[in-house]
């Protein structure tokens, strides 16, 4: 068969123009998708940044669906939902990512924490856990575990907090040898509640030794050796707080003058609280010292004297009490006056928390409210 060199020379240049008209029609194509997707993208984060949140995802499920492939554009819009409230559809966003086979580790790291912090915010505890356990040894592992140790305080999972300080601890993330000895003064409450003695001593000594700084294992330690009917070694407790954290005495300081009564030793835990009151005067401590002189209260001539340096509204109300309950003052209208201090010095006579502002009439370790440990001053309002 003999070859046409006629049909090669007019095919080549019609395949070379067919290849080129092609080639135009993919790069408009792809030119034309790059164009839409910045656009959504650049539109949705100006929503965004004016708090149009509803129209801001509209806007990234948009670019996703120009660019279905991009994780950036994932990653945004399911932290937009999360930050909604929406925590199916986030759990959703970013599942898909974790899905994906052609998603990178760095990625699917990242995909794995959000997930977990969809989890977190939705109340999914158990999931929330699994999904930051998946985070070990990973880049996220510091994150996923702080984030861990908030959510076993909340569930009071005291044992599993402990042994996520302590890795942290290990890790070099900071001390958390504070947090450590309330978590083992939490298992020690744990251990009395079931009656189990011995755990609970364990559990004190741990606490101790974890942070001997640290009022609360000296002060829970002093209480429990009261309910066990032997005062010595409670005030031994109790010296050994004073001795350590001095600024939280004042709070066992009534309980130290009743043990220190009962043993005779009066006159020795009167030098103890009033070396504690020149160092950092409290109501609280006046009390102690007005049970070990066997006064009353608002008799003490120390009362007026602290009144005089410190005008607070207790100091004035345990004050005027006294003076009300003698004539000539009628019973009626001085059992009424004083009721009106009561409540008018009710408000004042709160520990609040440092932190968040919570206030409350008893000293809590942890703030209910905020969840920080040591934050309420060991004074009440009115006196700091």
């Amino acid at each position: 068969m003999e070859f046409d060199v006629q049909w090669l020379l007019t095919g080549v240049p019609v395949a070379f123009g067919l290849g080129w008209l092609a080639s135009r029609l993919d790069l408009r194509q792809v030119k034309h998708e790059q164009q839409n997707s910045p656009k959504a993208y650049y539109k949705g984060l100006n929503l965004l940044l004016n708090e149009q949140q509803d129209k801001a995802i509209d806007a990234f499920i948009e670019a996703v669906q120009h660019d279905p492939d991009t994780t950036d554009l994932h990653f945004a819009l399911g932290n937009l939902f999360r930050r909604r409230g929406e925590f199916e559809r986030a759990v959703r966003v970013h599942q898909h990512l974790l899905d994906r086979a052609d998603l990178s580790s760095t990625d699917h790291d990242r995909a794995q924490y959000a997930l977990a912090q969809d989890f977190l915010k939705a109340g999914l505890f158990d999931r929330a856990e699994q999904a930051y356990r998946a985070l070990e040894g990973t880049p996220f592992e510091v994150e996923a575990r702080l984030a861990l140790l908030g959510l076993y305080e909340r569930s009071r999972d005291w044992l599993a907090a402990q042994e996520t300080a302590v890795a942290l601890e290990r890790m070099g993330t900071g001390s958390f040898a504070t947090r450590i000895s309330h978590y083992w003064c939490e298992l020690a409450a744990e251990a009395d509640a079931k009656g189990h003695t011995a755990e609970a001593e364990a559990a004190l000594q741990r606490a101790c030794a974890a942070a001997p700084h640290l009022a609360r294992p000296w002060l829970v330690m002093g209480q429990r050796w009261v309910a066990r009917q032997q005062p010595e070694a409670a005030l031994a407790a109790w010296q050994e707080l004073r001795t350590r954290a001095s600024t939280h005495f004042p709070l066992i300081a009534l309980d130290y003058a009743e043990q220190a009564v009962r043993l005779g030793q009066a006159q020795a835990a009167l030098e103890v609280i009033r070396s504690a009151y020149d160092a950092a005067p409290a109501l609280d401590l006046l009390r102690a010292q007005a049970r070990l002189t066997g006064q009353p209260f608002a008799e003490l001539p120390e009362l007026m004297q602290h009144l005089q340096r410190y005008p607070t509204l207790s100091a004035a109300q345990a004050v005027l009490s006294g003076l009300l309950a003698h004539p000539p003052v009628p019973a009626d209208v001085g059992a009424g006056v004083a009721r009106a201090l009561e409540v008018a010095a009710r408000p004042v006579q709160r520990y609040r928390c440092a932190c968040c502002g919570f206030e409350a009439q008893r000293y809590f370790w942890q703030c209910p409210g905020c969840l920080s440990w040591d934050s309420f001053p060991p004074t009440r309002l009115d006196e700091q």
